[in-house]
């Protein structure tokens, strides 16, 4: 199973999320779940860096990807490197409401420094 982490703070601001795990839906390279799932994640960091000029911190290594957030002095970088993560959420919530056997989401708060 695919297992997804999103953290947020205590404004309910994304600040990492991970992805672990693999889907076993089908065949490695016909698994769709996984492929889904990749493409969304990934193409989160990829837009963060390509349209706000903001370098996520990301790891991705088979079975694994972690990013953080990147911020910004410019609040107006900040709320677009949210509404691309939030656009990723709302991607893979419709993943699972098909696919929930195979994937799952699971969101926590982290307080300020923590």
């Amino acid at each position: 199973m695919i297992t997804i982490t999103i953290v947020r703070d205590v404004e309910k601001a994304i600040i990492r999320f991970s992805v672990s795990g693999h889907a076993l839906y089908d065949d490695p390279g016909k698994d769709i779940v996984c492929a889904g799932v990749s493409a969304v994640t990934i193409g989160a960091v990829n837009a963060i860096e390509k349209l706000t000029g903001l370098e996520p911190r990301a790891i991705s290594k088979s079975g694994l990807l972690q990013a953080e957030a990147p911020r910004s002095t410019d609040p107006i970088r900040n709320d677009q490197v949210q509404l691309l993560l939030e656009g990723m959420v709302a991607a893979l919530e419709s993943i699972v409401e098909t696919y929930g056997k195979f994937v799952k989401i699971k969101e926590t708060f982290e307080k300020k420094g923590g």
